[in-house]
């Protein structure tokens, strides 16, 4: 019986996000705003799961881009687990 473990599948497997992994805000930012856009209040956030990331702009509030940010997590986690979101398809009937 082989026991030896390629390197490269055992960084593949650590670096793949797990069920019990949760998307969570990892930051939000000021920045300038986007080419064509608009001059006003813009934020970069960046929502992360294990080694995934999910990079959104969004004008507003500091307050206001970090709770979309949230919303968006959690709808992420909902449709990740099975359940409803506001991002999932409707079901058909």
């Amino acid at each position: 019986m082989n026991t030896e473990v390629n390197a490269t599948e055992t960084d593949e497997a650590e670096n793949k996000p797990k069920a019990t992994d949760k998307y969570q805000v990892e930051s939000v930012e000021k920045i300038e705003p986007p080419e064509g856009m608009p001059a006003g209040n813009w934020h970069r956030y960046v929502i992360g799961q294990g080694g995934s990331k999910i990079e959104g702009l969004k004008p507003g509030t500091l307050k206001a881009v970090t709770q979309h940010a949230e919303s968006v997590a959690c709808d992420l986690n909902a449709r990740a687990a099975g359940g409803n979101s506001t991002y999932a398809a409707r079901k058909q009937k």
